[in-house]
Parts: structure tokens; sequence; C-alpha cells
């Protein structure tokens, strides 16, 4: 399966735990795993918020099509 977002690459740059971003997310800790290991991915408004609590622009959490 092809990585489609960044999001454990994001969270390692940030020192930051899926544990903590379920939290401020209100999701469940394995829905965020799941995220990170790209078996599933968020909505984007999720993305949107995600982004948010990270202060970077959504597009960072996002593989670009070409790779």
């Amino acid at each position: 399966m092809a990585n489609i977002n960044r999001l454990k690459v994001v969270l390692v740059e940030q020192n930051k735990t899926g544990k903590w971003l379920a939290q401020e997310l209100g999701k469940s800790a394995t829905t965020v795993s799941k995220w990170c290991q790209n078996s599933i991915q968020p909505d984007l408004n999720t993305i949107d918020k995600i982004a948010k609590l990270l202060n970077i622009d959504k597009r960072e959490l996002l593989t670009p099509g070409n790779e």
C-alpha cells in the first residue's frame, strides 16, 4: 500500500505521539495508529485539524502524488 500521508514522520519531527494526537482530536489511539501506518486515511476535515494542532500547512501531511 502506498504511503499517502506523512503523519508518522511529522509527529516524530515535532516530538509528538499518536496518543497525544488522539487525545487532542477526541479519536481513539487505534485510529491514529492506523493513520500513521497508512492502513486508513483521515478525512480532509481531520487533516485540516491535525495541521492546525501541529502548526503546519496541511500539504506537509500529504505525500506528493508522483512518488
